[in-house]
């Protein structure tokens, strides 16, 4: 059992060494809202000092060990709500679960997270080059330090906004609070501990990787969308309007009647094939997310 803990600092590094080895996402959350709480309520007891103030609320907060307990199990109910269990037990027919993906809603989710991924990726690529790009043009003149300290806050919050994305569409836990931040310490170490984080750069790595990766998603999935979707058309394409299946300038290729099930098949395989790859992509950002804009930081 840890002793009393008589300082919000104290209790705070006794919380996260109870939570050792608990999700990092849902460790910064629990020290940020652990932090805000206490200190919410030293502003209402100015009169009373830190270790009162730690010794009055016991009983209603909770003693470090208590409140991850209590962490721990909400954990639990978050993961079974990101992740539901199947309606029914995987089938260990390969056909059947090739085919069961049309059921998964988070194939769906990562499919439309990869299209969005371009978007956003253009987005946060602009915001930190263009932000990279000013710091470095302002970095001899007075404004230079505050842009520059402001240009990572954003990043930060960004990194925050992202998670709550991949969170969403991916069902990757993530942060739901910014990273946890000693108080105590004064201003100018607090702002030298957001440059010697790890995770601003790690963000910021992020940031400027979703470009590429954004546009591979994207070009991956249509790419994948489009060439089933064609073949499953083109029988009915050239029975009904007589459109060849390949044109090139005066030369017409048309499929033979008896392929046309053939091709409409692979079509047809193709579009699950699609889920299966865009389920899988999800899954590997969402562990890219993850290490990059969490457990560098939680370390």
């Amino acid at each position: 059992m840890n002793a009393t803990p008589q300082t919000i600092g104290e209790y705070l590094d006794q919380l996260r060494a109870a939570l050792a080895g608990a999700d990092p996402a849902m460790i910064q959350d629990a020290l940020y809202d652990a932090e805000e709480h206490l200190r919410s309520e030293l502003a209402d007891n100015p009169q009373l000092s830190e270790a009162e103030l730690l010794a009055k609320i016991s009983s209603s907060y909770g003693a470090p060990e208590e409140v991850a307990e209590i962490y721990r199990n909400q954990e639990a109910t978050v993961v079974r709500a990101l992740r539901p269990a199947p309606r029914r037990e995987p089938s260990s027919n390969p056909i059947t679960r090739f085919f069961g993906v049309a059921g998964d809603p988070h194939a769906y989710a990562s499919m439309f997270y990869l299209l969005l991924s371009l978007a956003t990726g253009i987005f946060y690529f602009t915001w930190a080059v263009t932000g990279i790009a000013l710091s470095m043009g302002f970095a001899l003149t007075l404004v230079g330090i505050p842009f520059l300290i402001l240009f990572f806050g954003s990043v930060r919050m960004l990194s925050l906004l992202e998670g709550r994305i991949v969170e969403g569409m991916l069902g990757v836990r993530m942060p739901r609070r910014p990273p946890y931040t000693d108080r105590d310490l004064p201003l100018g170490k607090r702002i030298v501990a957001m440059f010697t984080d790890p995770r601003s750069w790690s963000s910021l790595f992020y940031m400027l990787m979703m470009l590429p990766l954004g546009i591979i998603y994207f070009t991956l999935l249509i790419v994948s969308t489009v060439i089933p979707v064609a073949l499953m058309a083109a029988p009915f394409a050239q029975a009904i309007w007589h459109l060849p299946m390949v044109q090139m300038d005066d030369i017409y290729f048309y499929v033979p009647a008896w392929i046309w099930p053939i091709e409409f098949a692979i079509g047809f395989l193709g579009l699950f094939l699609m889920l299966h790859v865009a389920r899988g992509i999800g899954r590997m950002h969402g562990a890219i997310a993850k290490s990059l804009l969490v457990k560098i930081a939680a370390a």
